[in-house]
């Protein structure tokens, strides 16, 4: 049976426990919220030592099940104040659970805080070795230092910006590449670990005793069903959208809708979008002829392969991903309009360990506040790798965020909610996401409730983007999100699943054959909203109301180009979202 891992960073202890019933049926964002909600006082301060940091592998994480190797990270945000959970691609969630690991809790403060530790997990235990020599490292030089000592192992690490408690801080996971590029970037988690006294996690699953499945032939079954409807469905397939082009496939997608959002939010269109959008990126990598690469997996295992490795002019690699986020982030919305440019950025952010939404969005705010002009690459590198790196004090107030940013400098036109800026979708062009980013239970996040898939791509039915009673999609897609969260599937399973009903059929079965549950597609929304209830409780407790699941006032006032509206959304309608 899987065990808890409660690691004491007081006492320097680690003890491994059986897993309570109330906690047995939970995977990934359902174990981490759970256990945040039940275990963490919600009045804490993020950073104090009531704050725990949880780790947890999905329900089919360590199996056969393809694309499943997304971990969890959760615990209360020092960016938003609410709870939150983040994810992550990369090595760690399936070493993890073939270690027999249910959840990895982190508790407490180490007595010395200016002392940092490597917490080393095989299949014999625990080790506490010092982490004095990656002290103030960059992710990459710390991700190769702990292979040449321990191996092929997974790496969960953070960078600077995480040992300075910057709450725009992500944990940062390594590939199978050992490259520093995939991250639960989301809520400033970097800066609870880096709280923690731990500067990297190391886990070798060497001789790990595996996961359990109770029921194998329905878990075959299902695994079936969802790998056959994956690699069918258009934008899931072998040579399909995400293959082809990865994520930034949406880039010319969300422009022509008039809802990529460009220069802070100040339109939903950007005129060089042709020249950074995922198709550019294909060229551009075919005419390099090196060491670049797009369908590329992101962890073993993955059959979608939306990844990419972007070289230098010279061929040489830089960096991965250039996903659609990131590229959104640090390019359209900061008005760079150049993908090495980018990738420079990205570069800097996966070094100094940031989450690149919360960057590019704080770049585009110090831009609007006159820090420096919009298109300039190069002053931005200079912020990152100068300022932010060193924990200057423009650096400390550039590494906390977009609001936190937006207030040191006067700035109004502050796109976030709940402390947390918005990713590339523009709500007044598509108001379906907008009541996700209003109502989330972890402040603005596209990931929480995708309502892009039928308002824009027409996936699993059509939305009107324009129309305001988005109440119940909203809360569907976020339901039915929490479970997909929890299974260790990938978020992009979703496209398959919401069209053919067999690859539903097959992901709910996979996950009851691991457990032994009667499970069926009926159980997905009432799972879901129990995971949403708790998280819901849980921020009321510290604090919040009604009040807070509004977007900023300069979106229901100022007229979005080229579609000229605003957020009209109802607040009733928003209220109506967490009326179940």
């Amino acid at each position: 049976m899987a065990k808890l891992l409660r690691v004491n960073m007081t006492d320097l202890k680690a003890t491994y426990e059986e897993v309570p019933e109330v906690y047995r049926y939970w995977g990934g964002r359902g174990l981490t919220s759970m256990i945040t909600s039940r275990e963490v006082p919600p009045t804490c301060h993020p950073l104090g030592p009531s704050n725990k940091l949880v780790i947890a592998p999905g329900i089919v994480s360590g199996t056969a099940a393809p694309t499943s190797g997304r971990t969890s990270f959760g615990g209360k945000s020092p960016l938003t104040g609410t709870i939150k959970e983040t994810n992550a691609g990369g090595l760690s969630s399936q070493k993890i659970a073939r270690l027999g690991i249910k959840a990895i809790v982190i508790e407490g403060q180490p007595k010395d805080p200016t002392k940092y530790w490597v917490l080393k997990i095989t299949k014999d235990g625990t080790e506490f070795l010092p982490a004095d020599d990656l002290v103030g490292k960059g992710m990459y030089e710390v991700c190769q230092r702990l292979w040449e000592k321990h191996g092929k192992v997974a790496v969960i690490g953070i960078g600077p910006a995480g040992e300075m408690r910057m709450t725009a801080a992500g944990i940062c996971v390594n590939d199978q590449e050992n490259t520093a590029g995939r991250y639960a970037g989301r809520g400033g988690m970097g800066a609870v670990m880096g709280s923690k006294g731990i500067k990297a996690i190391v886990i070798d699953d060497t001789g790990g005793p595996g996961v359990e499945i109770v029921n194998k032939e329905l878990f075959e079954r299902g695994i079936k069903k969802l790998t056959d409807a994956s690699l069918k469905h258009d934008v899931t397939k072998k040579g399909g959208a995400l293959n082809t082009y990865g994520t930034n496939v949406l880039a010319n997608i969300m422009n022509e809708a008039g809802g990529y959002p460009t220069r802070n939010f100040s339109s939903g269109r950007f005129e060089l979008t042709h020249k950074i959008s995922g198709e550019a990126k294909v060229e551009i990598i075919k005419q390099r002829n090196g060491e670049g690469a797009t369908g590329h997996p992101c962890h073993p295992g993955c059959i979608i392969q939306c990844s990419d490795r972007w070289p230098n002019p010279d061929g040489t690699f830089k960096v991965s991903v250039m996903e659609y986020e990131s590229v959104w982030a640090l390019g359209a919305n900061c008005g760079i309009g150049d993908l090495d440019d980018i990738a420079d950025l990205i570069w800097l952010c996966n070094d100094i360990g940031l989450d690149t939404i919360e960057m590019g969005g704080t770049l585009a705010v110090a831009m609007e506040g006159g820090l420096l002009s919009f298109g300039d690459a190069k002053e931005a590198k200079r912020l990152l790798d100068e300022e932010i790196r060193k924990g200057t004090p423009l650096g400390r107030i550039l590494g906390n965020g977009a609001v936190f940013t937006g207030r040191a400098f006067g700035v109004t036109r502050v796109p976030a909610v709940k402390g947390q800026n918005m990713p590339a979708y523009e709500p007044r062009a598509v108001k379906g996401i907008g009541v996700t980013y209003a109502t989330s239970t972890m402040g603005a996040d596209h990931t929480a409730g995708y309502t892009i898939a039928p308002e824009i791509l027409g996936v699993g039915g059509k939305a009107d983007p324009f129309a305001v009673q988005k109440a119940e999609l909203s809360r569907n897609f976020q339901a039915s999100t929490a479970f997909i969260d929890s299974t260790g599937y990938c978020l992009f399973d979703a496209f398959a699943v919401l069209d053919i009903p067999e690859g539903l059929e097959g992901m709910v079965e996979s996950c009851a054959g691991v457990l032994g549950t009667n499970w069926t597609v009926n159980d997905i929304l009432p799972l879901g909203l129990q995971i949403l209830k708790a998280e819901r409780q849980f921020n009321e407790a510290a604090g919040f109301t009604k009040a807070h699941d509004r977007l900023p006032e300069f979106m229901t006032r100022e007229p979005l180009p080229p579609h000229n509206t605003v957020f009209d959304v109802p607040e009733e309608v928003l209220d109506e979202v967490y009326n179940f």
